[in-house]
């Protein structure tokens, strides 16, 4: 791994916790939650705008496979290593409940990233999988602000849940295997291809937890417009 990388990657850690601890001062009367979901938005939006500016060929974007990252990738991958190590010890050290689906695909995308960093190979294909990733991130962070806001079981909060679950599923039921399977095809480092079906296992297990959720609010809405 570069040394530049190395130093983006701890500047980076840095920058990310000086971001939570400002929010926090901006919103002194919000949940530790709420003010890291506000940072966790601004990482997926950069995430995905770094991951759209890194294609070389938008006719291909997942292309040239197994090739050697450019300086763009690696960046851009390094931007997202920080803050998943940030995030990670934030939400371990900081929140009362660890989610365990959360920390376990945490390390999953810190292990694979990192060992993108190290073999300085596979950015076209890590970079993708941060975009498809990254796309349905606002989207969950927004139904959690909407119930702190006091728009809990409202219309606005039922569309935020439908949006989500629509671009997840497109992004990682439907791009995510595509991109797996490219991955796993490609001659990939072994570690990086054991990392592409674990993040699509983990992506498959929050499909059905989504798809759940989505079937209550649907049911208990209509149980409650027919109440009514």
């Amino acid at each position: 791994m570069e040394d530049y990388i190395v130093r983006l990657v701890v500047l980076g850690v840095i920058s990310w916790t000086i971001a939570f601890k400002a929010v926090r001062r901006m919103f002194p009367n919000r949940s530790f939650d709420f003010c890291n979901r506000l940072v966790s938005t601004v990482h997926a939006t950069l995430a995905v705008i770094l991951s759209t500016l890194t294609v070389e060929d938008w006719r291909c974007p997942v292309c040239p496979l197994a090739s050697r990252s450019s300086p763009k990738q690696m960046k851009t991958l390094a931007v997202t290593l920080a803050y998943l190590i940030y995030d990670l010890i934030f939400c371990l050290l900081g929140d009362k409940r660890i989610n365990l689906d959360n920390s376990i695909h945490h390390l999953v995308s810190i292990v694979g990233i990192g060992a993108g960093l190290f073999y300085e190979m596979c950015g076209s294909e890590m970079v993708t999988s941060l975009w498809i990733t990254e796309m349905s991130s606002p989207f969950l962070h927004l139904r959690e602000f909407l119930k702190e806001l006091g728009y809990r079981d409202t219309d606005l909060n039922l569309i935020a849940d439908v949006l989500f679950a629509i671009i997840f599923t497109v992004a990682r039921m439907i791009c995510g295997p595509f991109l797996a399977y490219v991955t796993l095809s490609a001659s990939n480092p072994l570690l990086i291809k054991a990392m592409a079906l674990g993040l699509q296992l983990v992506s498959a297990f929050w499909f059905f937890k989504i798809a759940r959720m989505v079937k209550y609010k649907m049911t208990k809405r209509t149980k409650s417009k027919a109440a009514a």
